[in-house]
C-alpha cells in the first residue's frame, strides 16, 4: 500500500501533470492506487494523494464491480440540476460534510494504454469523478464549503490529528 498525502501536503494543492508516458509504470502505478484505494476502504484515489502529482485518478464504486482509470481527464459537461451528499476524503479521514455537486457529469479521458473514451455518469459515480478531478487541480472537497464551516471542520480534523499523536 501507497501512502496517502493528508491536509498540509502541498501536492494536495498543486495542479497536475498531463501524462505523455503511457507505459508498463503507469500500469502499476493504476495497480498499486486501486490496491491503495481498496486498503484504504475508498471510492477514489487521484495520484496527488499519493504524492504523485499526475493527472491520474482511479474509481470504484463497488456497486458497478467497474473499476476505473482515468488518465488526463477533462469534464466535458455536468447538469445544472445539482444534488447535496455526504461526502469525505482519503486525504482528510475520518471528516465528512455534505457538499453540492452536479448530478451528472460527461467525462473525456484516456484509459492506461492511451485510448480515449467518454463516459457520462450519475449518482455516486458522477460524485466521485467530479471528486477525483478536483484533486488534480489542487481543489479539496472542504474549498466547497462555507468558510466557517470549513475552518471548523479543519480545526476539528487538527485536534483529531494532535490526539492520534499524543497516543
Amino acid at each position: 500500500m501507497l501512502d496517502i498525502y493528508t491536509l498540509g501536503e502541498d501536492v494536495l494543492r498543486t495542479k497536475a501533470e498531463k501524462i505523455t508516458d503511457f507505459d508498463q509504470s503507469l500500469s502499476i502505478l493504476v495497480d498499486a492506487m486501486f490496491d491503495t484505494m481498496d486498503e484504504a476502504d475508498g471510492v477514489g484515489l487521484a495520484a496527488p494523494q499519493i504524492g504523485v502529482s499526475k493527472r491520474i485518478f482511479v474509481i470504484d464504486t463497488r456497486k458497478d464491480k467497474e473499476r476505473i482509470a482515468f488518465v488526463n481527464p477533462v469534464i466535458i459537461e455536468t447538469s445544472q440540476n445539482t444534488v447535496s451528499y455526504e461526502e469525505g476524503c482519503l486525504s482528510i479521514p475520518t471528516m465528512y460534510t455534505q457538499i453540492v455537486r452536479p448530478a451528472e457529469v460527461t467525462v473525456q479521458a484516456q484509459d492506461v494504454k492511451g485510448k480515449s473514451f467518454v463516459l457520462k455518469a450519475t449518482g455516486l459515480l458522477a460524485r466521485a469523478i467530479q471528486h477525483e478531478y478536483d484533486h488534480l487541480e489542487g481543489v479539496l472537497f472542504i474549498d466547497r464549503m462555507e468558510q466557517q464551516e470549513r475552518d471548523a471542520l479543519v480545526a476539528a480534523y487538527q485536534r483529531r490529528q494532535k490526539k492520534r499523536k499524543h497516543k
